[in-house]
């Protein structure tokens, strides 16, 4: 449970607080990885085709995003951040960096070194 409620405090920490977690994560790959094709975007963030749709549509939007026609396929869109949607990716991360950075630092040496270590066994078990 207290994995869950970090996660949720450092979702909290957004730019916009009116985007969904699954709309701030397709922007999150956009940046991170780069332009993709609406089925690309379904595939890594494992949802349907339709269901990317709704959430590309409404970044789209807000300026978020854009689409452009493929240009080795016409019938194939390709999807990119606008300088607003990597803008607010950066508040966001920003934002997190922020306020992981000042819980960190009210913990003692040995939390911390103890925190550490337990991050190393997440990964580990994350993996398997």
């Amino acid at each position: 449970m207290a994995t869950f409620r970090l996660a949720r405090r450092l979702r909290a920490q957004r730019a916009v607080d009116t985007m969904s977690d699954g709309q701030f994560a397709v922007l999150a790959t956009l940046n991170l990885h780069g332009p993709h094709t609406l089925s690309e975007l379904a595939e890594r963030e494992r949802v349907t085709a339709p269901s990317m749709n709704r959430t590309v549509n409404c970044l789209e939007e807000s300026g978020w995003l854009t689409r452009t026609p493929a240009e080795l396929d016409r019938r194939k869109v390709v999807i990119e951040l606008t300088p607003e949607g990597r803008a607010v990716v950066e508040e966001t991360v920003r934002r997190r960096d922020a306020w992981l950075e000042s819980v960190l630092t009210g913990l003692t040496p040995r939390q911390r070194k103890t925190l550490a270590a337990a991050a190393a066994i997440m990964r580990e078990a994350a993996a398997r």
